[in-house]
């Protein structure tokens, strides 16, 4: 039971990837850092690091770190190191990517192994003199420890209504043990003129239980 329960955990509180993932791969020597925090009424508490370096003009390597822990005291968490690929050449309908990544997942002293393999599209827009973008990104990891997998669909829209101001709405969807779960995440990014970090506040709001809605804080940070 409190395994079956460390996996459910895993599977919905994690559902929702960096708001960076996406076919832009990184400029050659370039790095972008996310560090995220979430906590619900209820004190289920999760973090998250993201990194991505620009290995080469068609090669991204990445790192993504989720760790957490429930109000019941489960901690649980997954880390995972991946490679990030164009897939073709960007066309105005947008551009394509694909990732290969490989790490493990831990609810409390059990630990599993895992691969993921993700497939990326996006394209930018302009409306007026405002810059704006739609993400969709799909992926599956193979649990090979808990014996199953995890599939998730994420979608992103965003827009910046000033050069300060950046609007965000995005769609978690995770398929894992025969459930759905579902999530919005509504923020607003602030990149203020006096520092090199970009804040994202925010939350994350199950469909289907809306009373285990989280606040979401964010720092961003390009080098």
């Amino acid at each position: 039971m409190r395994f079956a329960l460390c996996l459910t955990l895993v599977a919905y509180q994690f559902s929702a990837a960096v708001a960076h993932a996406g076919p832009w791969l990184r400029e050659e020597g370039t790095s972008f850092l996310s560090t995220s925090f979430s906590a619900t009424y209820f004190y289920d508490l999760t973090q998250s690091t993201y990194i991505e370096y620009g290995l080469r003009e068609n090669l991204t390597l990445g790192f993504d770190l989720n760790t957490g822990q429930s109000r019941f005291g489960l901690q649980n968490g997954s880390a995972t190191v991946f490679l990030r690929f164009p897939l073709g050449e960007p066309t105005e309908r947008g551009r394509w990517a694909y990732d290969l990544g490989a790490g493990a997942s831990w609810t409390d002293v059990l630990i599993s192994p895992h691969l993921r393999a993700g497939l990326s599209w996006g394209r930018g827009f302009t409306f007026g003199e405002r810059n704006g973008w739609l993400t969709v990104d799909a992926s599956a990891k193979w649990e090979f420890g808990f014996s199953q997998e995890v599939i998730k669909l994420d979608t992103t829209a965003g827009f910046d209504f000033t050069e300060v101001v950046t609007g965000m709405t995005q769609v978690f969807v995770t398929y894992t043990g025969g459930e759905t779960y579902a999530k919005f995440a509504p923020s607003i990014v602030l990149s203020p003129s006096f520092s090199k970090f970009r804040v994202q506040l925010g939350s994350e709001v199950p469909f289907d239980a809306p009373e285990n809605s989280a606040l979401t804080v964010s720092l961003w940070r390009e080098f």
